[in-house]
């Protein structure tokens, strides 16, 4: 693989495979509506690692025995899964608490640092086993075994970039309208909808299956 227009196919794919609605956007979306636009970029920062190291393990082949292997995706399964729920339950507390509006001069009402945001962006995509078969399935359209490290390198930092681009996108719109957002009934009716999303999504996880 060595035709820039390969690169930049494989940028969009991955970006597209972003811009699907998931748990990293409802992660990006509740993290800049709550916490602020800096903290949904921490998040969106957190993702595009986790891209980084599926995208590297796909490259070496390490994310094709986690496919291959029942017990590592049943493993991965069942931890991302609980992560999700664990995520979602947290978001319905938050629409159930008690509280008046949200104090914009407070950057962080639930006192979270931005290290934390990108933790949560990055257990998010890492816990994740259909990144690991979304790229395993992709990355052999484009790199091809006998390619050399460095292409493989430059792959896996191509994928983390149209990602990030995305996700800050998000968190840029999010936290722009966060005054919005502010609101106590607003506030309120993102948490349950993420929340909501977020538990959807861990149910399916945990009932997904190998391809």
């Amino acid at each position: 693989m060595s035709s820039l227009t390969q690169f930049v196919a494989f940028g969009g794919v991955v970006m597209l495979g972003a811009m699907s609605p998931g748990p990293d956007f409802a992660v990006v979306v509740r993290r800049s509506a709550v916490s602020g636009r800096s903290y949904g970029m921490a998040a969106a920062a957190g993702i595009s690692v986790g891209v980084f190291v599926w995208v590297a393990a796909a490259a070496t082949g390490v994310a094709a025995l986690l496919a291959a292997s029942a017990l590592a995706f049943t493993v991965v399964k069942v931890v991302g899964a609980a992560y999700l729920l664990f995520l979602g339950v947290k978001a319905f507390r938050a629409a159930l608490r008690k509280g008046g509006g949200l104090d914009l001069d407070v950057p962080d009402p639930g006192r979270r640092s931005r290290r934390a945001a990108f933790a949560e962006g990055l257990l998010t995509n890492v816990l994740n086993p259909k990144a690991a078969l979304f790229f395993v399935a992709l990355v052999p359209q484009f790199l091809t075994a006998e390619a050399p490290v460095g292409e493989a390198l430059l792959l896996s930092l191509v994928a983390p970039a149209g990602t990030v681009a995305w996700f800050l996108t998000v968190a840029g719109i999010v936290g722009t309208l966060r005054r919005v957002f502010a609101r106590l009934a607003v506030r309120r009716a993102v948490d349950g909808l993420t929340g909501t999303a977020l538990v959807v999504l861990g149910v399916n996880l945990a009932a997904s299956t190998r391809p």
